[in-house]
């Protein structure tokens, strides 16, 4: 009698166990942990486009003819650094916010392209200098990057020429043909250098730099152009560059061989009109301004090559990229 009720009871219990294991949910992969972060969030997942490595990649056939039209023999500068200039720091800073940030609607130049917020504006916050005034903000708690261009914070009516919200942990990109905060649709803040980045001997993510002339065409995973001009030799939004990799970097100091070697391995997307390889950053105290300048201005445009990244492309409107 015993050993029946024990009998009994085992198999009442593997039913109960084998029930509550069919109703568990399949675990979940982890998101990927690797990428770039700032602020306790990811700066887009590991296998976004930004954060894709292209040194693997074959070079584009336009290559010789981008690299002439925004100029061979000018040198990289750093559109960062140390201090103020014109009473406002060089570079494009970003700010941090959460929940508690007040929320601010915003009246847009280009309302028919602008996401319609609320933005999170932290007291006082940190605004580009010069007239493109980028006021940058990251909400750490729903990572979530707000991004505004030609910001006015006067009076009682806030207004920008256009404003953008990006999930940072998803791969959406801007509906086709929008603009963001940045000429190309793009989001800034992950293509900006970051000291900190730099200070940790590696930066994980492609870079973000301006041309002078550019196409009346855009790359994935660019979304909109600024231009006027058809000559397909002129370098089209979203179009990625790399330094060549038999480009020595042991004569720079520990700061530029890190930007240099991101350079090889990520290269840089071309977002903006601007000054030609102007390479965007957020300001910091701790830069070396003179040693920046000096040794970047000895990388020249001829040192690059444009890259054909068409085989990352997954989905036209994802910035989700095939793994090289």
């Amino acid at each position: 009698m015993f050993r029946s009720r024990l009998l009994l009871l085992s198999l009442l219990a593997l039913t109960l166990l084998s029930g509550c294991l069919a109703a568990r949910p399949e675990p979940r992969p982890e998101p990927p942990g690797s990428g770039p972060r700032l602020g306790g969030c990811p700066v887009f997942p590991e296998d976004h486009v930004w954060n894709t490595p292209v040194d693997g990649l074959p070079v584009h056939p336009n290559s010789a003819a981008y690299i002439a039209s925004i100029g061979a023999d000018t040198g990289l500068h750093p559109d960062f650094g140390a201090g103020l200039w014109e009473g406002a720091p060089i570079g494009i800073p970003y700010n941090l916010a959460d929940t508690a940030t007040p929320r601010y609607a915003f009246r847009f130049d280009y309302a028919d392209e602008s996401d319609p917020g609320p933005y999170p504006v932290p007291a006082n916050p940190r605004i580009e200098g010069g007239s493109d005034r980028h006021l940058i903000v990251l909400d750490t708690d729903a990572c979530k990057l707000y991004e505004l261009f030609d910001v006015d914070l006067a009076g009682a009516t806030r207004s920008a020429g256009s404003g953008a919200v990006f999930d940072l942990k998803g791969y959406a990109l801007r509906p086709d043909g929008w603009t963001s905060a940045d000429a190309a649709g793009l989001a800034i803040l992950p293509g900006l250098v970051r000291y900190d980045e730099v200070a940790a001997g590696e930066i994980r993510h492609a870079l973000r730099f301006t041309a002078s002339v550019t196409q009346r065409a855009y790359l994935w995973p660019a979304r909109h152009y600024a231009s006027s001009a058809t000559d397909p030799d002129l370098p089209p939004m979203g179009l990625r560059l790399r330094l060549r990799a038999d480009f020595d970097t042991s004569g720079f100091s520990p700061e530029v061989r890190v930007i240099l070697e991101a350079l090889k391995k990520y290269g840089m997307i071309l977002a903006d009109n601007g000054s030609d390889w102007f390479i965007s950053g957020a300001p910091d105290d701790r830069w070396d301004n003179d040693t920046l300048v000096a040794e970047l201005r000895r990388v020249k445009g001829s040192d690059f090559e444009a890259v054909d990244t068409s085989s990352l492309m997954l989905d036209p409107d994802s910035g989700r990229a095939r793994r090289p």
